[in-house]
């Protein structure tokens, strides 16, 4: 299991199909890619992401789960008995979204890839501490609503998973201006 992800600092391609750079607006500047530092940005600072999985039989799961972005990997648990632990026990194949509900801001991310299952404890531990990190007072606290999720990840009563990014696509809007862009390590 790798500690760290790839030095993923890829080049946006853009994808004028999906992007207002095929119909531009008249005086508009020009539409270009989203740049990987803010992609980056909003993997980190996003509390809720989805995550898809495949059942047995094809059929599509998909739940919130909350997650952290750490050295190039998204990082996400599950119990043991959860749906998607088992669709991920016979398809590592994945996505995880995130992104705004709003139609003219924002940037939306897909990060696709195969999850791995954390058991190497160094990793756990900078696992838990990015999420203690981001999500401070909701796992740390008695009150909190995570609360007690390091110690679930020390012991495997919570299945920590791995998604080194495959692809990531991000679909952004801003006051009316949209991108489509594409990253691949």
């Amino acid at each position: 299991m790798p500690t760290q992800g790839p030095a993923m600092e890829p080049a946006g391609e853009l994808d004028a199909r999906y992007s207002s750079a095929l119909n531009p607006r008249p005086g508009a500047a020009d539409v270009t890619a989203t740049e990987w530092a803010e992609a980056q940005r909003q993997l980190e600072a996003a509390e809720i992401f989805w995550v898809s999985t495949v059942r047995r039989d094809g059929r599509l799961h998909v739940t919130p789960v909350i997650a952290a972005w750490h050295n190039g990997v998204l990082y996400f648990a599950t119990g043991p008995g959860e749906q998607k632990a088992k669709n991920l026990g016979h398809d590592a194949h994945c996505a995880l979204t995130t992104g705004r509900n709003s139609l003219t801001e924002g940037l939306d991310l897909v990060i696709e890839g195969k999850a791995e299952r954390v058991a190497d404890p160094a990793v756990l531990e900078e696992v838990i501490a990015a999420y203690e990190a981001k999500y401070g007072p909701h796992i740390t606290s008695s009150e909190g609503t995570f609360h007690g999720i390091g110690d679930a990840f020390r012991k495997g009563d919570a299945m920590v998973f791995a998604v080194t990014p495959a692809t990531v696509y991000g679909f952004g809007r801003d006051g009316g201006v949209y991108t489509h862009t594409r990253w691949v390590p």
